[in-house]
């Protein structure tokens, strides 16, 4: 979640970064926030629901997006011809499919907390001009602390010697878990990267479900409710034609956290938890040792390799007055420090004092996020051998990890600068 009061950057800090190398077909890259950051005359409300469950107003924003170029459009639509010639073999051979364009659809929690943004693809039949349709696409991840997020998690798991490869072509699961769902890119990027995910959402809101399923181009998918029933959202053709392979490993819950985490077991081997609320709160319940929560996700996190990523507001603010600001300047402040201790006290420290009085195996580190007042906290159980080296081999293997990472899943961006800005091992 961003909160729009704190990230108003100077231009030569945003210089600054997006003078670094990048590639070329990351639509989600910082360059093109700024056709999203703001409203302008051609944004339009398009989804606007009030939440009960202290998100204020639910809105989702529509911003036109100048990627991809028209001329690359065509390339969707023969994939979208090959999948209905693939899946519906009986229905009409020529049938064709056409793309109406591109948007940027910005999810927000009242008026000044910007929660996610995604890019999503409109696509109808040309024999049926009205029957438009939206698709996230799950390539553009917009929102630096989602790519901070993913980098660090994916590149710790890889640390800790879990087989991502294995994963991506589906010989190995890998059991994901999101707490908190936003538009949902998180799910939906893991999900359509690994064939072997099995990736759990939960969501309190239903408000922000609906969003992210009517206005965000999620796919719909079966819906856990609080009295355990079973939903499937309603579903068409272009469900099929766009996630029949990745919708499968989706499930999508509407329970508070809390409860979820006693209710079902499974034994996750990595753990996302974004959950700030419309207030720009992340509730107290969620990290402090004295809730249940905590404890109960120990007993479901890997014992070997589970990795836990959190999103953190920084409580520090950046210099941005500062003619020369530096990469680091984010401090670990009180705010991030004791969560950060909450976390790695309950997941590492305490479980392994009850089996042995060696120093923990396992490593937890922070990261800043760029462009925004956004911290990253990384928590694993990795039994590697390098627990007890330096920072900076510790550093050193997760930046080597981390290209291994982009090479092996193809990524549209590098992880190796999420993982490297302001790292910071939590002692």
């Amino acid at each position: 979640m961003l909160n729009a009061t704190k990230l108003i950057l100077k231009s030569n800090l945003r210089r600054r970064f997006s003078s670094t190398s990048r590639l070329i077909d990351d639509e989600g890259d910082w360059r093109y926030s700024s056709e999203w950051w703001t409203r302008k005359e051609d944004s339009r409300t398009v989804f606007s629901q009030v939440s009960d469950k202290g998100n204020g107003v639910v809105s989702v924003v529509s911003h036109p997006s100048s990627k991809p170029d028209i001329v690359y459009w065509g390339r969707m639509e023969e994939w979208l011809k090959q999948r209905y010639t693939h899946f519906y073999p009986g229905e009409r051979r020529n049938e064709r499919f056409r793309v109406a364009g591109y948007q940027w659809r910005t999810l927000h929690f009242g008026d000044d907390t910007r929660e996610s943004t995604a890019k999503v693809m409109f696509a109808y039949k040309e024999s049926d001009p009205d029957s438009l349709y939206l698709m996230q696409q799950a390539r553009c991840l917009a929102v630096p602390y989602v790519k901070s997020m993913i980098s660090t998690g994916l590149t710790t798991l890889a640390y800790c010697n879990f087989d991502l490869q294995s994963a991506i072509l589906g010989v190995k699961k890998m059991k994901v878990l999101c707490i908190g769902h936003g538009g949902g890119s998180i799910p939906l990027f893991l999900a359509s990267k690994f064939l072997g995910a099995e990736v759990y959402t939960v969501d309190i809101d239903p408000a922000v479900v609906s969003a992210s399923i009517q206005a965000m181009g999620f796919p719909s998918v079966s819906i856990v409710k609080t009295s355990g029933k079973h939903v499937c959202s309603q579903q068409h053709l272009f469900d099929g034609l766009f996630w029949k392979g990745v919708r499968e490993r989706l499930t999508l819950y509407e329970l508070d956290a809390e409860e979820f985490i006693l209710e079902y077991n499974n034994l996750y081997d990595i753990v996302f938890i974004d959950a700030y609320d419309g207030y720009d709160i992340y509730p107290r319940n969620l990290w402090d040792p004295s809730f249940p929560f905590l404890k109960a996700l120990s007993k479901k996190v890997h014992p070997k390799h589970g990795t836990v990523v959190v999103n953190l507001h920084a409580d520090g603010d950046l210099d941005v007055d500062s003619s020369n600001p530096s990469p680091n300047s984010l401090p670990m402040g009180r705010y991030v420090s004791e969560i950060a201790n909450a976390f790695k006290q309950t997941l590492i420290d305490n479980r392994h004092s009850q089996i042995s009085h060696n120093r923990c195996p396992g490593i937890a580190y922070t990261v800043h996020v760029p462009w925004v007042c956004n911290t990253s906290l990384v928590v694993s159980r990795c039994s590697g051998n390098l627990n007890g080296s330096s920072d900076n081999i510790i550093l050193n293997s997760l930046l080597s990890k981390s290209l291994q990472v982009d090479n092996i899943l193809k990524m549209p961006f590098s992880c190796l600068p999420y993982v490297k800005r302001g790292f910071c091992v939590v002692e």
